[in-house]
């Protein structure tokens, strides 16, 4: 588990429960999903380390997180701060940025960045209340759809 965990607490309504276990793969899952749903968090320094000193590593977890049909990297860092210098590491910015662009591409592991750790869990507490919907709603004969015609 990362070492500045999300907590989901204030969305405590939108789900069953908080559960905090060792998964698999990733930070967060949801249960009874975690064989489809993954999401890693990074903070910046941590997906700079990664991408750098520990690239193999990353790389492999990022191979095995594109296996799962629900797979979310999540960095608590505006993409300009990705894009700008950074005075504690000796990497360009363009490679770490090129990095995550290849892992879109190349992986199809999409990330989202996110200005804040608060941010960071909102969206990934919705996500994971999402794919928890839309597995609901397909387990008991509802299809993909709220409505019609609506996502």
């Amino acid at each position: 588990m990362s070492k500045n965990p999300f907590d989901f607490t204030r969305f405590e309504g939108w789900f069953a429960g908080i559960e905090k276990r060792p998964l698999k793969l990733g930070d967060y899952s949801v249960a009874g999903l975690e064989d489809v749903c993954v999401v890693e968090r990074k903070d910046l320094p941590d997906l700079i380390h990664s991408l750098t000193a520990h690239r193999s590593i990353f790389v492999n977890r990022l191979r095995l997180m594109s296996r799962y049909p629900h797979r979310l990297l999540v960095i608590t860092a505006a993409l300009s701060q990705v894009k700008s210098a950074y005075p504690f590491a000796g990497t360009h910015p363009n490679r770490v940025t090129q990095s995550l662009i290849a892992m879109l591409a190349g992986l199809q592991v999409p990330f989202l960045c996110t200005e804040t750790h608060e941010l960071g869990e909102e969206l990934v507490a919705s996500y994971l209340y999402q794919v928890h919907l839309y597995h609901w709603l397909e387990t008991n004969d509802q299809g993909r759809f709220f409505t019609d015609n609506d996502l």
